[in-house]
């Protein structure tokens, strides 16, 4: 089984990253990809009672000192994350309403984080 190529490695201060999944086959590279990432994040939005993927969320990601060390927006639902080990803050932002998330990095175990908006 062949999958599509999956979108360029990118970088938001020294991190890298790859964001996309639009389009089935996309999807599935990406998540082929994802656990050799410690950082899987899924976006979604709640639309007339289902779940549709979103894209052009803003991506922040903040340190235990506050810092920011990550900043990017999502060119699909999908965005691979390649955060050093320790503990972040993540923010997420669509359409101005902001999700929150603690995360705890460990790179034996990669982890999918579902930020999931409601639409207005």
């Amino acid at each position: 089984m062949t999958y599509a190529q999956i979108p360029n490695t990118q970088y938001s201060q020294g991190v890298s990253y790859i964001s996309g999944g639009v389009g089935e086959e996309e999807s599935q590279a990406i998540l082929a990809e994802a656990k050799q990432w410690p950082v899987l994040l899924e976006l979604s939005q709640l639309e007339n009672g289902r779940g549709v993927w979103i894209f052009g969320a803003k991506i922040k990601i903040l340190n235990a000192n506050n810092q920011v060390v990550f900043d990017a927006q999502a060119d699909g639902p999908y965005m691979l994350i390649n955060l050093p080990t320790g503990d972040y803050q993540l923010e997420g932002t669509y359409e101005e309403k902001v999700q929150k998330r603690s995360i705890a990095v460990k790179s034996t175990l990669p982890q999918k984080i579902n930020l999931f908006w409601r639409s207005s």
